[in-house]
């Protein structure tokens, strides 16, 4: 009797994905027998090879479209009847007819505490904007960019020794978890939405970060490119600037707990360190502990040939 309720009460997932984002949802909901995948949709231009695989060792079907608006993709999509399409990391904007069309409609899992971090590039604008946390929020689809109402928001804190890398790491297990958290909620009737426009009337969002973003405006304060620096961090393309002409990549630096308020050259070398050396910024001075120059890459007291 239990396994026929468990049977009855199977969902089934039209998946949207792309990426680590994707692929850590993908192996949680997967291990669960009360969710199934009817098929998997990847990004067109670039696809996922990992996802494929997932799919192909799942014998789910993969599903390819340039517009997944289109009719014809929409016609397709009626054969599987799905309970429930689930975005996590695509890059097509999903229309009112697609996004209706499951029994619980469509929901898509953002890295950002929405209503606030819409949009793009949001760990990176999270760092840059010195904020103490960042969110990851599951939230219904609408016509809108991440406007829907929200199903599940988690917090997790930031502090100085966090850069992109580690809010990457932490993102992408937080939003698999806080995703299959909401599916789960979804399938258990037990979701009470809550509308952006209740928490914040505006909100704000965020646009995409693009190249020459990474280069340092040594006039800004020792925290703002302090703050540029671990945002911009591997895997991200590194801040950049110039020392004689010659480029160096710029990866890690330390604030100068005390560090006086003056003025001087803005930019200018102004000391060695142990660790590196000192830069006068707009305000105080920042220590750069490791960067690439020369083709040599400074890590601490560590050098070593880029290869």
């Amino acid at each position: 009797m239990a396994c026929r309720k468990e049977k009855e009460n199977r969902l089934r997932i039209g998946y949207f994905a792309d990426g680590p984002w994707g692929q850590r949802a993908f192996d949680k909901i997967i291990r669960d027998d009360s969710l199934e995948i009817a098929f998997m949709t990847v990004r067109y231009g670039a696809r996922d090879p990992e996802l494929i695989k997932r799919a192909e060792g799942n014998h789910i079907p993969l599903e390819l479209s340039k517009n997944v608006n289109s009719e014809e993709f929409l016609e397709r999509m009626r054969e599987y009847d799905a309970d429930l399409f689930v975005s996590m990391s695509f890059n097509q904007i999903l229309k009112t007819e697609l996004i209706n069309l499951p029994k619980y409609k469509t929901i898509n899992c953002h890295a950002g505490k929405l209503p606030f971090y819409r949009g793009r590039n949001i760990l990176n604008w999270a760092l840059i904007n010195d904020e103490k946390e960042f969110g990851v929020t599951v939230h219904y689809v609408d016509e809108g960019i991440d406007t829907g109402d929200i199903i599940l928001q988690e917090v997790y804190p930031i502090t100085d020794e966090d850069n992109y890398g580690t809010l990457l790491a932490r993102a992408y297990t937080g939003c698999a978890d806080v995703l299959y958290r909401a599916i789960k909620m979804i399938q258990n009737d037990e979701v009470k939405p809550i509308k952006q426009s209740d928490i914040d009337p505006i909100g704000m969002y965020c646009g995409g970060r693009e190249e020459g973003d990474e280069i340092i405006d040594w006039n800004q304060t020792s925290r703002e490119i302090f703050n540029l620096i671990r945002a911009v961090s591997k895997p991200g393309p590194q801040a950049l600037s110039w020392i004689n002409g010659n480029k160096i990549c710029i990866n890690r630096a330390r604030m100068i707990p005390g560090a006086c308020c003056y003025k001087n050259n803005n930019g200018q070398v102004i000391g060695k360190t142990e660790a590196g050396f000192l830069v006068k910024t707009g305000d105080t001075v920042l220590e750069i502990t490791e960067y690439t120059y020369e083709g040599k890459i400074k890590i601490g007291d560590r050098l070593k040939r880029n290869e």
